[in-house]
């Protein structure tokens, strides 16, 4: 028979939370061992031997446990019965190495009696079930992947480890535990900025840490979801690049009515608009993504990284040793680092031509303005508005629909030129604006037919 290593726990803190279990067998035990007596429960049990001398000794924690578990084995095979009691703090099981040293020993037999840990104690102190909120129980000294969801922190017995905490888990909401069970307990919210400041803390501390959803989660979660509509859904399955092309176009357009609305509203609902909107059009870029991968051509891990590498390349400023004063450098910066990545001869290359007019135009004022083709003053646009104005002829009667043409007199396209012109000088995005007074105009339309009347011919003057 091997020599045999019976573990009991002391419970979390508070003595009432010792078994009875592990109590008899310390009283019974002819040969028995505490970790350490720096534990309350541990107070009424003055005759057991502790390994607390040991720490002063010790160069490192693991040299310590080591040699805590060479010495337990040593005096489990010198023992009468050929077993030792070996007591801990909280539950053998929870966060005690110790317990793991001795058990990956084939010389040993190791028997782990049950008891309450401090996952017990810190779920009942903020009444919640481990269980339902998938808590993760982690070392506060380890390296820690943080996820989504509540983590229970161990070994958080110093300032310094709660300020090197402090420094990862950005967002996160954290409860301090100080005491469960003991009538100083402490159970309080603190703020990240304060936990290196909190006090008194030892090793009966620990952390509730609640990690907010986050985007790499979200993400993965909506990919996951995309893969299984193609799998499961027909309509998904029969889709291509070509059919989802107008969606995206759809889409994009949705994304900017909900901006515009939030712009002026700047509420919760128009907010909720958006995030509804700029959704539709994500998905549109994980579905392209996910055709893709299918065909093994890309995916949106790809899409991602290149993004994430085009923009690092494209901000020296940022992420190089080159400077930028004004966000007009920057543009400029932009169009040469893209002419050079791109391989392109003119600044014009890339354009979608498809783009509405007045937008289209503006764009390709900047790309000269980046070159150095900066338009006149605008007094001198200004002056040139006007004068393009007062050039137009005009027809005294109204033109029909079917009399509509793009091949007109150049004053009208002077017209257009010098106030697209002179709007750019002044910051103003007149593709904007013009939805804008197109927004008032179907409201006014709406009223009219609300009245059940129709509005005068030559009226729109008035609520433009």
């Amino acid at each position: 028979m091997s020599p045999r290593v019976r573990v009991v726990g002391l419970g979390p803190g508070a003595p009432a939370a010792v078994t009875v279990g592990a109590l008899e067998r310390l009283a019974r035990a002819r040969v028995a061992r505490l970790r350490t007596r720096r534990h309350p429960s541990a107070e009424d049990l003055g005759d057991v031997v502790s390994y607390d001398e040991w720490y002063e000794r010790a160069d490192s924690f693991e040299s310590l446990y080591a040699a805590i578990a060479d010495d337990l084995a040593t005096l489990a095979r010198d023992a009468p019965g050929g077993e030792v009691v070996y007591a801990v703090p909280g539950s053998p099981l929870v966060a005690e190495r110790t317990v793991e040293l001795l058990r990956a020993r084939d010389d040993l037999e190791v028997v782990l009696e049950p008891a309450v840990s401090v996952i017990d104690a810190a779920c009942a102190a903020l009444g919640v079930d481990p269980m339902g909120v998938g808590l993760r129980v982690v070392d506060a000294l380890a390296p820690v992947a943080w996820r989504e969801g509540p983590h229970l922190v161990l070994q958080c017995y110093a300032p310094a480890v709660l300020a090197v905490l402090a420094d990862r888990l950005g967002g996160a909401k954290v409860t301090l535990l100080f005491h469960l069970g003991l009538p100083d307990e402490r159970v309080e919210p603190i703020d990240l900025g304060d936990l290196a400041r909190v006090g008194p803390i030892d090793h009966l501390t620990s952390l509730w840490v609640d990690i907010p959803r986050g985007v790499a989660e979200a993400t993965g979660d909506l990919v996951a979801l995309v893969h299984r509509l193609r799998a499961e859904c027909p309509w998904d399955q029969e889709q291509t690049h070509d059919s989802l092309a107008r969606h995206l176009l759809e889409e994009a357009y949705e994304a900017l009515d909900a901006l515009e609305d939030h712009v002026r509203a700047q509420d919760d609902e128009s907010a909720r608009h958006v995030v509804e909107e700029l959704g539709d059009l994500w998905c549109q870029i994980v579905f392209h993504a996910e055709l893709a991968a299918e065909a093994e051509r890309f995916d949106l891990a790809e899409v991602a990284d290149h993004l994430s590498a085009k923009l690092v390349a494209r901000h020296p400023h940022v992420f190089g040793d080159a400077t930028a004063e004004s966000a007009d450098d920057v543009a400029a910066r932009w169009e040469v680092l893209k002419l050079a990545e791109k391989g392109r001869t003119s600044v014009t290359d890339g354009i979608v031509w498809q783009l509405p007019a007045l937008t289209l135009y503006t764009k390709l004022l900047r790309k000269a303005a980046a070159l150095g083709l900066e338009p006149p003053p605008p007094e001198e646009l200004r002056s040139e508005v006007v004068g393009a104005l007062e050039a137009l002829e005009l027809d005294v009667t109204v033109a029909s629909d079917a009399a509509g043409d793009s091949d007109v007199a150049t004053a009208w396209g002077d017209a257009l030129v010098a106030l697209v012109s002179l709007a750019r000088h002044a910051g103003v995005d007149l593709e904007g604006v013009l939805r804008e007074r197109a927004r008032s105009m179907r409201e006014a339309i709406v009223d009219a037919e609300r009245r059940d009347s129709r509005p005068a011919r030559g009226g729109a003057g008035n609520v433009t």
